[in-house]
């Protein structure tokens, strides 16, 4: 990232205008395409899925029809009680008269056969005896190894739904059977104390039982597995493809609870929407695949053409504001010229033609300030002597400043020949005073060093009273290592003397007092003095503020608001100065500043 940024910085203004430009244009053109094509996509998963939900919902339904019409046909032939005692009779080896035969078969076999021509749904219903010397009634009654000709027998499992096998009966037939598959329920017809006295062939063709499997298209195809995991196909659907995709869906939707399972799933570079619904009733799964591959290319096919007119228009575009921008920079670039002969001191550089658009008013102002440079080059001379003389100055300062100090230690020295001790005490307070007051720092300095300060300050001011004020405090060691303006305790200590002590004339206290609170911290300065009124309070807080004039005079807060300005300054508008005060009782001032100094 930090290479880019870098070799971005290195290109000309007009190739940078050219980037930003495209840019701009480029991040909507790739995301509005990839989102609308992704919202396509989604609509025609959706749209799919729907559709096969229908579909599969529907086949279900047929599929339910279909095994009723051939449950109830079951059930139908159970009950005919006139059948079921000809197939005990002959069972039993009892023989039927040839009147008796008739009217069996014009008045039982026939009802079946209406029954069963009736129902349209249904490709046969049989029944097999278990006599093998019986005299057939077609198309309803057959001997029993006429049933072992089907396909489903070869097996050895004879009972319940048997799937897709071609109807064998009659060996004649055996060519055109061929072309049309069919499904049968194998019931057998017991009786107590006999057992099984025959089967009943409910048979139901194919792709009547399942339209669904026999609509497959190349793009659209089903197939029905049952329990034992065979799958059914239609004709030229049935391929190792198929088969291979219909068990990997039975084994991903095996353990579902649900009867209906719609989801797309991609197999390879196919985009498939498979549909599964169990059919508990045949103990099987009645699958569906829908390969929208085409449909999903044709979405592609569109966002490349897309994507590469984009491409194409973003070239043409690149050229023409590239273009665009050197002819507007044309005069930027003789401005830059310009300047770049200023940086190498040639100050006499002019340039013409500004014109009155933001450029020229640029080449215009360079101008000026050109004309303004050479002012200013001159003046600074005149401004460098004066530098000179100040700093001579301010040496001279310096020196008398020694000087000042080495006649208040010569004074010391006498006063202590003379055995006059005090004096030397207030010499030295007052050296240290003037020492602290006239050294000069850019930085702020401790909360300790204002204290020493403050201490140095009240040793001179009870030389002048008859009565004393003592100096209390309890400061944490953290506090007193605290920054804080220079200057900023000494004046709120003068102004509690001077407004509130001195009045009173007796022995009193100044209590100083440090408080950590979280990331800051508070000193308060406390007087036993006259104290104020709230109105007094609100004056003084509004001088401190600027809000009221402050001209001079006792009690102005003059003293105060410079406090509370450099505070400010330094800290920010959060911190500053607080009065809390009593009349005839104290005046308490809280400072409060941050807490810059680790403990």
């Amino acid at each position: 990232m930090k290479g880019i940024k870098e070799r971005f910085q290195g290109y000309k203004l007009n190739t940078k205008i050219t980037i930003i430009c495209l840019l701009f244009i480029l991040i909507p053109m790739i995301g509005l395409p990839s989102w609308l094509f992704h919202v396509m996509e989604d609509n025609l998963i959706s749209e799919k899925s729907n559709a096969m939900e229908y579909k599969l919902s529907k086949g279900y339904d047929q599929i339910v029809t279909g095994i009723d019409a051939v449950n109830m046909s079951t059930q139908f032939f159970l009950s005919d009680q006139g059948l079921k005692d000809f197939l005990v009779a002959r069972k039993k080896g009892e023989e039927y008269a040839t009147e008796e035969l008739l009217e069996f078969y014009n008045t039982d076999i026939a009802s079946l056969e209406r029954m069963v021509n009736n129902n349209t749904a249904l490709y046969q219903v049989r029944v097999y005896a278990e006599d093998s010397f019986m005299q057939e009634m077609m198309p309803i009654l057959y001997r029993r190894d006429r049933l072992e000709k089907q396909e489903f027998a070869e097996d050895g499992v004879t009972y319940g739904w048997k799937f897709d096998y071609e109807d064998r009966l009659f060996s004649r037939y055996e060519q055109y059977r061929g072309s049309r598959k069919v499904l049968a329920l194998i019931t057998p017809i017991e009786v107590y104390g006999l057992g099984e006295i025959g089967v009943i062939e409910a048979a139901m063709s194919m792709d009547t039982m399942f339209p669904l499997i026999y609509d497959s298209t190349k793009e659209e195809w089903s197939c029905f597995i049952d329990e034992s995991g065979r799958a059914y196909f239609a004709g030229e659907f049935h391929t190792e493809e198929n088969q291979r995709l219909a068990a990997q869906i039975l084994e991903e939707n095996t353990d579902k609870e649900g009867e209906l399972s719609v989801y797309y799933r991609k197999d390879g570079k196919r985009r498939l929407i498979v549909g599964c619904q169990k059919v508990r009733e045949l103990n099987g799964m009645l699958i569906s695949v829908d390969d929208f591959s085409k449909d999903m290319k044709q979405i592609y096919r569109q966002r490349s053409i897309f994507i590469f007119a984009g491409i194409l228009v973003m070239a043409l575009l690149a050229v023409a504001v590239n273009g665009a921008a050197k002819k507007l920079l044309s005069r930027f670039y003789v401005i830059l010229h310009a300047i770049r002969k200023v940086q190498k001191g040639d100050l006499d550089v002019v340039i013409e033609n500004c014109g009155t658009d933001e450029m020229g008013e640029l080449g215009n102002q360079i101008n000026k300030m050109l004309v303004n440079i050479k002012q200013l080059t001159a003046d600074n001379l005149n401004h460098e002597l004066l530098m000179k003389n100040t700093q001579i100055r301010a040496l001279q300062n310096q020196i008398n400043a020694h000087f000042i100090y080495n006649v208040l230690e010569s004074i010391k020295m006498m006063a202590e020949i003379e055995e006059k001790y005090e004096i030397p005490d207030a010499i030295t307070a007052l050296g240290k005073l003037l020492r602290y007051s006239m050294k000069w720092t850019k930085d702020n300095v401790t909360i300790e060093e204002e204290l020493e300060y403050v201490r140095n300050y009240l040793r001179l001011v009870n030389l002048r009273f008859d009565y004393e004020i003592y100096l209390s405090e309890n400061i944490p060691e953290i506090i007193r290592r605290q920054k804080i303006p220079k200057m900023s305790l000494q004046p709120i200590v003068e102004n509690a003397i001077y407004h509130g002590i001195e009045q009173m004339a007796e022995d009193t206290n100044i209590y100083i007092k440090g408080i950590v609170k979280g990331q800051d911290c508070m000193i308060e300065i406390t007087d036993a003095g006259r104290g104020m009124d709230q109105e007094e309070v609100e004056k003084l807080y509004q001088r401190i503020n600027g809000e009221l004039e402050a001209s001079g005079g006792s009690g102005n807060g003059i003293g105060l608001k410079n406090v509370q300005d450099r505070i400010k300054i330094s800290f920010g508008e959060k911190y500053g100065i607080e009065i809390a005060s009593k009349l005839g009782c104290y005046t308490k001032v809280m400072i409060c500043i941050p807490m810059t100094e680790e403990g």
